[in-house]
């Protein structure tokens, strides 16, 4: 699409399209993600509202989100969701209350929920593992996507829930489905960069698929860092630095003479 999908868009291609999307955090990884045909682009809001976004991700549809603990109530939420627009962004991610999407979503601002694991909320779940694996967690996972869709959600993202679970919530709902680790059943695929690229050097969520191992790579480059600062410090302690090469040349008569002033002066 040579155009930012829109939320239309989203919805109408629920089912016959799998969307790719990827939670970015710098210029260059938003940047990289637009070249390689990534169409849904999970952003801090500092990224979207960077001056270079756009330039780097013209037809990226643009999500902002945060925790709603570093934002605060539905009045704070609005305040921010406002602001995100206002700088171009097509959509809001919202995991505070179905009061604040709803308050969003009366001012027509695209909400995404968040269903599933929350990592905000995982205490209420028992922690960072899946939810949805019993009949009540199930129950109580589709009863937030209804409570988030009626308040005017477009979307949930759905994250470590069992895939067949979302397999069955896709048949009985209309939201459009962003899954993080639940299933082919989700309208979009959704990762963090860092876990693709493999810049993670601890946990990697089995969700998880890595792609490259950029870790290794930043630890080789430290390796090298290192090693150019130690040769530089020898070279430096030997006088093998400054050598010749790296100096500018003086006129001997200009040299002589400047030497002379400074005798007869200082």
């Amino acid at each position: 699409m040579s155009r930012r999908p829109t939320v239309a868009d989203l919805r109408a291609n629920r089912g016959k399209h799998q969307y790719a999307m990827l939670r970015v955090e710098t210029l260059d990884e938003a940047e990289a993600a637009a070249q390689a045909g990534v169409e849904l682009l999970s952003v801090p809001a500092a990224l979207l509202m960077h001056p270079r976004f756009r330039a780097v991700a013209p037809h990226a549809f643009a999500c902002p989100g945060d925790n709603f603990f570093n934002i605060g109530g539905p009045d704070k939420m609005l305040d921010w969701a406002l602001t995100m627009l206002r700088h171009g962004a097509d959509a809001v991610y919202c995991s505070g209350s179905v009061a604040a999407v709803r308050l969003l979503a009366d001012h027509a601002v695209p909400v995404c929920g968040h269903v599933g694991l929350i990592p905000s909320k995982a205490t209420w779940t028992g922690g960072f593992k899946a939810v949805g694996k019993t009949l009540d967690q199930a129950q109580s996972v589709f009863a937030q996507c209804r409570a988030l869709e009626e308040a005017g959600a477009f979307a949930v993202e759905i994250e470590v829930v069992p895939h067949s679970i979302t397999d069955a919530i896709a048949d009985h709902t209309d939201l459009f489905l962003i899954s993080m680790g639940a299933g082919a059943g989700g309208h979009a695929q959704y990762l963090f960069a860092d876990d693709v690229l493999g810049q993670n050097t601890g946990h990697v969520p089995r969700h998880a698929k890595r792609y490259r191992d950029f870790a290794a790579e930043y630890a080789r480059l430290q390796g090298e860092r290192v090693a150019a600062f130690g040769e530089y410090v020898a070279d430096v302690h030997s006088a093998r630095y400054p050598a010749p090469q790296y100096l500018v040349d003086g006129d001997p008569d200009v040299t002589a003479a400047f030497r002379a002033w400074l005798s007869e002066s200082v």
